[in-house]
């Protein structure tokens, strides 16, 4: 049968192709060549500020930034009433905003005072409370290590900085998923983990990039985008108070607020009524960010390590303690919760922590080598000379 006309000859059809192919690769490279440039800087910022932060609570304990509860093990609590007026009394003229129970020292309750309510974040001071004697331990959230998250955050430049970050973030993630597609004609000819270090010092830090790269591609990718999730928490907490929280305060629209607040003993007990085989994580009370102006806001938590990191909130009458309503946080909550203690491998003790500080150096490492390369490559275009990663693709 015919075919209208002539097949091209193979040597054509394969020429072709590989002039194809090759374009692919430049332009992948140009991708994975400026994601990285872009947000080098600021991942470095990352990776070196990340690093203290895995093991910020050791840090604070070696500091003495971080409380102790006096030695009462066995020993019934205080009321929580009680311990919310020795704060008071220790910040006079302020308000209580939130009482928190720390889930890896059952023997602490930290208080948050503000001079309002809904007062600026900035203003809140934190206290430590020994959750038997009350005794106050200290000021929490001060130290060096608030000035390493403070950067690690947001840079000092509020949601702005955060969301910047985030941007940075997902360039990162394109870098490495342009980095695991120029792996492979990069490196075909070569058995895997090669170091060619009897070549050029330039080939052998590129052998080491695209090794330690490759090691680390999970956890990079892991890290970097529960990085970008977490700075998205403002966006995704005003959601939840836009609807869901509107929808379940809806009922006491048009009242007004409490003019006396029901005992903290009593709201956390009936929280507790409200949602068996939880604890309590924290109490926002009325009228701050986390509630409404009618309600205490308490926050369960579950005791296993991934249920103690997802919170379930309950309403409660600021007058009477009686709940007013609770469900279930929406997915986008939840993923947010999951992934900020993932973020920073705390989930499995100090064994974990290890882990993520070796895969912070590495990646370090990584960054380092690849910003190294860029300016290597750039003195050899200088000199008119085929950077060996061409002369190895065209093999």
């Amino acid at each position: 049968m015919a075919t209208g006309g002539a097949s091209p000859p193979a040597s054509a059809t394969s020429g072709k192709e590989a002039r194809l192919k090759a374009r692919t690769v430049r332009i992948w490279s140009l991708v994975h060549t400026w994601t990285s440039l872009i947000s080098t800087i600021f991942l470095l910022l990352l990776c070196i500020t990340g690093l203290p932060l895995i093991f910020h609570h050791e840090i604070d304990e070696a500091l003495g930034y971080a409380p102790q509860p006096e030695a009462a093990a066995g020993r019934p609590h205080a009321p929580s009433q009680t311990i919310v007026q020795a704060a008071l009394a220790a910040d006079p003229g302020r308000v209580m905003q939130y009482v928190s129970w720390d889930k890896d020292e059952p023997g602490i309750v930290i208080t948050f005072t503000n001079t309002a309510p809904d007062g600026n974040p900035d203003d809140t001071t934190l206290r430590a409370f020994d959750a038997v004697t009350t005794k106050p331990l200290g000021k929490v959230g001060v130290g060096p290590m608030v000035i390493v998250l403070k950067l690690h955050v947001d840079m000092f430049a509020g949601q702005p900085g955060k969301l910047f970050l985030g941007g940075m973030g997902l360039l990162f993630a394109v870098a490495i998923v342009s980095g695991v597609v120029l792996y492979w004609p990069f490196t075909r000819r070569l058995r895997f983990a090669t170091i060619r270090d009897k070549s050029a010092r330039r080939v052998a830090w590129l052998d080491w990039h695209n090794l330690i790269g490759v090691v680390t591609i999970v956890w990079a990718l892991v890290v970097g985008l529960t990085g970008v999730v977490n700075t998205w928490a403002e966006l995704m907490l005003n959601q939840w108070k836009a609807t869901e929280l509107a929808d379940m305060v809806k009922p006491y629209a048009g009242k007004p607020p409490p003019t006396h607040l029901a005992s903290l003993d009593d709201v956390v007990a009936r929280a507790r009524q409200a949602a068996p085989g939880m604890e309590v994580a924290f109490v926002a009370y009325p009228g701050t960010p986390f509630s409404s102006s009618h309600h205490y806001a308490a926050f369960m938590r579950g005791d296993t390590p991934l249920t103690s990191r997802l919170l379930k909130p309950v309403l409660l009458d600021g007058e009477t303690a009686e709940v007013s309503d609770t469900r279930a946080l929406p997915a986008y909550l939840q993923a947010l919760l999951i992934s900020q203690p993932l973020h920073f491998g705390d989930y499995g003790g100090m064994p974990l922590k290890i882990i993520w500080a070796l895969l912070d150096v590495l990646t370090i490492i990584v960054i380092g080598s690849g910003l190294y390369l860029w300016f290597a490559r750039r003195r050899k275009r200088g000199r008119n000379t085929v950077p060996s990663e061409q002369v190895a693709l065209a093999r």
